[in-house]
């Protein structure tokens, strides 16, 4: 373990590590949702490019095993009607995948194409648009375009559906521009007409059905039929257009082709990237660098990210708490953490509920524009039930991550002073770099303990619920609601 007096240090902050295991560190919360020890340890063996490597091929890892037992035991996941239980289904992945920038991209693009079961009332739509970004999120950003275009859930939300070319809605051509891909001031009004002209036809196949089968709902034991895109050539306006400087009989694949080769897509997503997994504070520097890439690649948004990954700006030391976690974050990285939920079971929707209250319902965003983020994910209640929801996960003493984390502080010394308990428990959770402010508090709670001894059978267990408390204070700490 670190000496706290020969560590190395910046202005107000301490760090218990070396600088690859703090690099790590923090690539594995921005990547994923945070890193066990066990698992900092393991990248850090493996080397920090290569690490970016492996996360950035999430297809090379195995996906979850979980159906046959969904489908046994947990019928409300397995049909996916219920809000929660979509929820829950959500959390469990992020807790389990070892698939962990797979499940972040999943998150970055609902984000960012935010549909919502409040209109829908069909949770496994939604669910299914996920699946979706998993199985496109790092890839082209045309063909994740495309396949947003052709997404049940997508046409339902923003009404696409009722577009018809004798009688146009504009809605989803809009949104396409404004806030799927080009932003505000890139395009005239004429554009979003004829964006919209151009996706008349691109529809839901049985919409007429299951609004009947909806209006007669049995929670048990299938639920409802998925929604089927369908593309209707007979409704489709095969007239000539003008968008964007283009004049031609556009269908909705090539309004997409236009868009991918606009500078301004590139800058938009580009930001959205960096604001998701850099910073809340937007660099123009940086942003235009990862626009240049997406120009480079055509947007392969791999190539994107392995860009920012492996930058100078994602390295930079000031980048590393420099983002509020996102409830969902919060919530997935500490059950990660504390090795709860390995198996599906029905207490994970109070994981759910936990997420909502903290202000962020997954797959039930407030509007087409998603969620604020940054500092709107803090205000007074929100930061009590955030500091409260990742406590109670870190208080069972029996669950396996818990556990682990107790076993390695033991591992640094069978009796530890506060300074070394704090130490010690910092570099169990993984987390290396903290403020002078974060660990003296650290070491104040301990003070009145005097040391913890590991090596009597009469003290043993007292130190372990010692430690229990610390690292309780810990998930608390400005550090830990920070990624």
């Amino acid at each position: 373990m670190t000496s706290m007096q020969n560590a190395p240090t910046t202005p107000g902050r301490i760090k218990l590590a070396d600088e690859e295991s703090n690099r790590i560190a923090h690539l594995l919360r921005r990547a994923g949702f945070g890193g066990t020890r066990a698992e900092i340890d393991r990248a850090v063996a493996q080397g920090y490019e290569a690490t970016v490597e492996e996360l950035l091929h999430p297809e090379l890892q195995p996906d979850l095993e979980i159906e046959d037992l969904i489908r046994r035991y947990h019928t409300d996941q397995n049909s996916l009607m219920l809000l929660e239980s979509s929820q829950g289904y959500w959390l469990y992945r992020i807790i389990n995948s070892r698939r962990p920038l797979e499940e972040k991209m999943a998150l970055f693009w609902h984000g960012l194409f935010a549909t919502a079961y409040g209109k829908l009332n069909h949770a496994k739509a939604v669910v299914n648009q996920t699946h979706t970004f998993r199985r496109n999120g790092l890839g082209k950003f045309a063909d994740i375009l495309l396949e947003l275009s052709r997404d049940p859930a997508m046409i339902f939300w923003l009404d696409n559906k009722d577009n018809h070319k004798d009688a146009p809605n504009e809605n989803y051509g809009r949104e396409l521009l404004e806030l799927f891909s080009m932003g505000i001031g890139n395009y005239t009004e004429d554009d979003v007409k004829a964006a919209a002209r151009s996706f008349t036809g691109w529809t839901i196949d049985n919409a007429e059905y299951m609004s009947i089968r909806a209006s007669r709902d049995s929670f048990w034991p299938y639920g409802r039929i998925d929604w089927q895109f369908r593309y209707r050539d007979d409704d489709h306006d095969e007239s000539e257009k003008t968008f964007l400087g283009h004049t031609g009989q556009f269908d909705g694949q090539e309004i997409i082709d236009i868009i991918i080769r606009q500078p301004a897509t590139a800058h938009y997503i580009a930001g959205k990237l960096y604001n998701f997994f850099v910073s809340d504070r937007p660099d123009e520097s940086a942003i235009g660098d990862l626009a240049d890439e997406f120009i480079r690649t055509e947007g392969d948004i791999r190539s994107v990210m392995r860009r920012l990954f492996l930058s100078d700006f994602f390295a930079d030391e000031s980048a590393r708490f420099a983002r509020v976690k996102s409830p969902a974050e919060l919530v997935g990285g500490t059950a990660r953490l504390a090795g709860s939920h390995r198996t599906p079971e029905w207490t994970i929707c109070n994981l759910a509920m936990d997420v909502n209250f903290m202000g962020q319902e997954i797959l039930n965003p407030p509007t087409v524009e998603g969620w604020h983020t940054g500092m709107e994910w803090i205000d007074t209640g929100n930061l009590v039930e955030r500091i409260n929801a990742a406590g109670a996960e870190m208080r069972d003493t029996s669950r396996p991550g818990v556990r682990a984390i107790i076993d390695r502080v033991k591992s640094a010394g069978d009796v530890q002073s506060p300074n070394q308990l704090a130490d010690s428990c910092l570099n169990a959770m993984g987390m290396f770099e903290v403020s002078e402010g974060t660990f003296d508090s650290l070491v104040a709670m301990a003070t009145p303990w005097s040391e913890v001894r590991f090596d009597r059978e009469d003290t043993a267990a007292c130190a372990e619920e010692r430690v229990a408390e610390m690292i309780q204070l810990i998930v608390a700490s400005r550090e830990y609601q920070l990624a």
